[in-house]
């Protein structure tokens, strides 16, 4: 589908937002079309990567009530539970602005975050430069006295986080980017006119998104927010046409498929479709399941309980299943207001790391194979390496019996060898009746255990 051609003059005030081009070397050149970006073959990188961190934070963090869309919640809906919260807590002149300064950031040190990140065992983390609200985690011109340099924290985020990702760990840095804001007076204009002025996008959204790219070059650009705008009025066709042209990341840069309404699960780089998508088998494009490890909110909540986050066994049975179907896993945590990963969450991610240590060989760099799951026992998720003859077997419940059937794998006497990752040891098979083997596991103590939560066997030569 192409999309409409823009009034000359709005692609007239779009060429001059436009940072001048640069080098493109032999790369092809993609037209502001659909037709053509939807052809963009997504960087290798993308895919073998697996395993990403998303972190939502900014001044939703301060009141941490119940969810990342507070302001919209206690002000537009106006939920009782959010305005007797704001009524018995805060003085009744306060506005959402005035919890700016009271994001502090205080105890927020990029360094120890990269290094939180790394020991999680993720390839790429994505940090919310903006949301929903507009306070932008950097120093935007456009968004002048809503910034995190302006206004509390008075610091860079997104560069202190890109420079601590990028010096400490082997993670590829990301940013999210909100298109719209709820409450920004030139977007609630443009909506009232359907849409037909453009003021927002062409003098706040575009800046912003050629400012990001150009100062910090994320190589994942999480676009989020279309507000029930077409892709016409934000222009995204003839920007992602230059992020894959001219831009400094043109070449490994990745984007997902939220660039106005009705391109999510459509257009774009790699689909998300909708928040905690997990189809349960295999799709033909390449896919992310960006999930909570909190199960109600993307950012911190103050009045979360310990049964509201997803156990790290939940966690990897997401991890295995999103990974075995042609999927990333985008794990969210919400920091706090004074910058610091709460303990459950910095407990979900190294024990994530723990485990990735041990069964990593079974998720990076793999391919779903021609099976996505057992047959004959639940809760087995395949993988493959085509080139190492590889196939791997991740099981979330370890057999009393000591004997795990699998249906799907085609084995041949003497040539069919199994181990256990971390085990280190071959293991004893017999081909079933019908199809697949019944695998003899090691009889191993908890301690010998190689890891706890899932195992992974590594299958060589089935089909």
């Amino acid at each position: 589908m192409r999309s409409p051609k823009l009034p000359g003059l709005v692609l007239s005030l779009l060429l001059l937002l436009l940072p001048p081009p640069g080098p493109v070397g032999g790369a092809a050149r993609f037209d502001p079309t659909w037709e053509s970006l939807d052809a963009r073959q997504l960087p290798a990188w993308f895919d073998q990567a697996k395993f990403g961190i998303f972190i939502h934070w900014g001044v939703f963090s301060v009141p941490s009530f119940g969810s990342e869309w507070f302001w919209w919640y206690w002000q537009k809906e106006k939920l009782p539970s959010y305005v007797d919260f704001m009524k018995n807590n805060y003085p009744p002149d306060f506005t959402y602005a005035d919890f700016g300064p009271l994001f502090t950031a205080k105890f927020f040190d990029a360094n120890q975050w990269a290094d939180i990140l790394q020991a999680s065992g993720a390839k790429y983390v994505v940090l919310t430069s903006k949301h929903h609200e507009g306070f932008t985690l950097w120093g935007s011109e456009r968004s002048w006295n809503w910034n995190a340099v302006d206004e509390g924290p008075k610091r860079d985020i997104v560069k202190e986080l890109a420079v601590a990702v990028r010096t400490r760990t082997d993670l590829r840095f990301g940013l999210y980017y909100s298109l719209f804001e709820w409450f920004h007076p030139l977007f609630l204009e443009d909506e009232s006119s359907s849409f037909q002025k453009q003021q927002y996008p062409l003098s706040k959204m575009l800046p912003e998104l050629y400012e990001l790219v150009n100062q910090y070059q994320p190589e994942v650009l999480w676009s989020d927010g279309d507000g029930g705008a077409p892709d016409t009025y934000w222009n995204s066709t003839v920007f992602l046409a230059w992020l894959y042209n001219e831009s400094p990341v043109r070449d490994t840069v990745v984007t997902n498929d939220r660039w106005g309404a009705g391109s999510i699960c459509k257009h774009g780089g790699y689909y998300t479709c909708s928040d905690r998508y997990n189809p349960g088998h295999l799709l033909p494009h390449k896919w992310e399941n960006c999930m909570t490890i909190d199960q109600f909110s993307w950012g911190y909540r103050r009045n979360g309980g310990i049964s509201d986050y997803l156990t790290i066994e939940e966690l990897v049975k997401q991890l295995v299943e999103t990974v075995s179907c042609g999927g990333n896993l985008l794990m969210n945590i919400g920091p706090t207001k004074d910058g610091t990963i709460s303990a459950i969450f910095e407990e979900r991610l190294r024990q994530m790391g723990t485990w990735l240590k041990v069964n990593g060989e079974a998720i990076y760099d793999t391919h779903a194979w021609r099976s996505q799951n057992d047959t004959v026992t639940p809760d087995v998720w395949y993988t493959s390496k085509p080139k190492n003859k590889l196939v791997y077997a991740m099981f979330l419940k370890w057999p009393t019996s000591g004997q795990l059937f699998l249906g799907q794998p085609k084995a041949t006497l003497g040539a069919t060898e199994v181990e256990l990752l971390g085990h280190g040891q071959p293991l004893q098979w017999t081909p079933l009746e019908q199809n697949g083997i019944m695998v003899e596991l090691p009889q191993l103590t908890v301690h010998q255990m190689p890891c706890k939560w899932g195992w992974a066997l590594a299958l060589t030569n089935v089909t």
